[in-house]
């Protein structure tokens, strides 16, 4: 029913426009034209169907809009409007004295492009904040709510916004923990982050090829999954790479900073930004291998000192073995003897239950140094 009327409404809104309008023409032009009210009804059935096909495209820009706005929360559709009425807010009382200003009359349109131009400036500032600290600005207008109460009380930590570097998104892992609901708050993705993954993707390297279209394909899911939980920041920061510009992001929201990356993260502890890095804690959940413990693997190849062989636990974690280097290829009984904690990955040290049966190559040696 109200499709109907708001056509309606554009197609009255039309005509009445070119009705009365067509008596603001100049009049040397309604002079020297003939048959006035003939041209009357054809500039009102004109502006009428104007008006109709502007209500047809009023119409799908208001479906597309609902479409949006059922996804989105409704506390995030509040934040907005309150960040965007801020910021339209902010822009009228800095323009109060500039409009004050005399100006001469040839230039009249400088206040109102200032206005124009200010009004949307600040209006998408206050915008963009509140996508980023939409649940903080709500409770500033609701400082009683039972949420607000458990935060000022330090009960309750507010969850702050998680922003991605370009190496965890290639790693790929971060899905399994957002939707395992371990990390909470907004999903923010620097613009500088998507830039570094189309170059990968539009490299002539077959590697760094598949590491940007891997990565472009992760966003697309996190995207289609989480919807506007995932914010894409436009901002540009100046800064040589894009560790320098997640970094200053990170400064001004006040978000945690997730990445692979250890340089990175040792950058922003440094710098006193919060930060995870998802191999520390990876490691941190990965079951302890205890010494003493009894292990089947295959030694897979040799160690750095001599003598020395390498296997792999299921996690991909490396086993250095003792003595171990006559037996690459055969799977045999191991005992831990102790590990080794790194940021960059742990290493598990062992030894052979039982001494290593001689290398073929060995027993082919002594055979032929001592023929019978």
């Amino acid at each position: 029913m109200i499709s109907p009327l708001i056509l309606l409404l554009f197609l009255i809104s039309g005509a009445a426009t070119g009705w009365l309008g067509f008596d603001l023409l100049p009049e040397w032009l309604l002079e020297k034209t003939a048959e006035i009210e003939n041209r009357r009804f054809f500039i009102t059935g004109l502006s009428g169907l104007i008006g109709l096909i502007a209500g047809f495209a009023f119409q799908e820009i208001r479906k597309k809009l609902l479409e949006n706005f059922r996804n989105v929360p409704s506390d995030l559709l509040i934040s907005r409007a309150v960040g965007l009425i801020l910021g339209l807010l902010a822009a009228n009382l800095v323009l109060a004295p500039i409009l004050l200003i005399p100006l001469p009359w040839e230039a009249g349109l400088i206040k109102p492009m200032i206005a124009i131009l200010s009004n949307i400036f600040f209006g998408l500032i206050g915008y963009n904040l509140a996508e980023v600290h939409g649940r903080n600005l709500l409770r500033l207008f609701n400082p009683n709510s039972a949420e607000a109460l458990l935060i000022s009380e330090g009960i309750l930590t507010p969850a702050s916004a998680k922003i991605l570097d370009t190496s965890v998104i290639i790693d790929g892992r971060i899905n399994g923990l957002i939707s395992s609901g371990l990390l909470e708050g907004q999903i923010i993705v620097a613009q500088t982050v998507i830039n570094e993954l189309q170059q990968l993707a539009d490299s002539s390297n077959n590697e760094k090829r598949a590491k940007g279209r891997r990565g472009l394909k992760l966003l697309r899911e996190l995207r289609e999954t989480y919807g506007r939980r995932l914010v894409l920041n436009s901002t540009k920061y100046d800064g040589p790479g894009t560790d320098d510009r997640l970094l200053s992001l990170t400064s001004d929201t006040g978000g945690t900073l997730i990445t692979t990356d250890f340089n990175l993260s040792q950058i922003a502890r440094v710098q006193e930004l919060k930060v995870l890095n998802l191999s520390e804690l990876l490691i941190a959940l990965q079951p302890d291998v205890q010494p003493g413990q009894k292990l089947n693997l295959k030694i897979v190849r040799e160690g750095k000192e001599e003598n020395q062989g390498i296997a792999y636990l299921e996690d991909g974690t490396m086993v250095v073995i003792e003595n171990a280097k006559n037996s690459i290829g055969q799977k045999l009984q191991v005992e831990i003897t102790g590990s080794l904690q790194t940021p960059s990955g742990r290493m598990i040290f062992g030894k052979l239950e039982k001494d290593p049966p001689p290398h073929k190559s060995n027993k082919t040696k002594a055979t032929q140094s001592n023929p019978s």
